[in-house]
């Protein structure tokens, strides 16, 4: 299973990579500005640089809502960086654009996904990834692995090439129930990938191994 990072902060990304784990990255308007980048030129070189620390795929979502500004900043974003993956909502011109992409050859993550008719359709538009929304079926006691589950039944009768990209990671345990569920990708925050290292028993053991060291 692949991991991505959810954020626009140069640091973290960094870090991931340092890690030895990290195959790409996710972001949004809304990361973007948490991180204070503001304005177009700024974002598009925010994306860049970006691109320059990971070697995976970094999706940059679109602001526009209709067909042709979808298609305009998609293409936009596609010329930055051959590694950047247009992000596109999961909406009816969102799915005719990611057919229009997907037809050139550019790479789509359509996002926000909360069904399994919804994944359908991406895939079958051509989609090079789709995001189903986990943490956020969650919040409304619907049970998001349920939502990974069905995907992957429905991809595997078909054999689609969508690969599935489990969104709104919460915690580490989202990220070994995905796994459990052959998700291709997670796009989680730093904190849970690195929560994924802790284990009492680990450190109980370490500081015994370093006590006996001593002696």
């Amino acid at each position: 299973m692949k991991f991505f990072i959810d954020t626009a902060n140069l640091a973290q990304i960094k870090e991931a990579q340092d890690l030895g784990v990290l195959d790409g990255v996710t972001t949004n308007p809304s990361l973007m500005a948490k991180e204070g980048i503001k304005g177009q030129d700024n974002i598009m070189k925010h994306y860049v640089d970006i691109c320059n620390i990971t070697t995976g795929d970094v999706s940059a979502e679109v602001i526009a809502t209709d067909f042709d500004g979808m298609v305009r900043e998609g293409e936009m974003l596609a010329d930055l960086h051959p590694r950047i993956v247009v992000k596109i909502p999961m909406i009816r011109e969102g799915l005719k654009a990611i057919k229009y992409f997907s037809d050139k050859g550019i790479k789509t993550n359509c996002t926000l996904v909360f069904s399994a008719g919804q994944a359908l359709l991406a895939a079958k538009a051509g989609a090079s990834y789709v995001s189903p929304f986990v943490g956020r079926l969650d919040d409304i006691s619907q049970d998001g692995m349920d939502l990974i589950d069905d995907i992957r039944t429905i991809y595997d009768n078909y054999g689609y090439e969508t690969e599935i990209l489990a969104a709104s990671i919460r915690h580490p345990l989202h990220i070994v129930q995905c796994a459990k569920l052959a998700a291709d990708v997670i796009t989680a925050p730093l904190s849970a990938i690195i929560a994924l290292l802790n284990h009492p028993l680990t450190d109980k053991g370490l500081a015994q191994f370093l006590a006996d060291a001593k002696k």
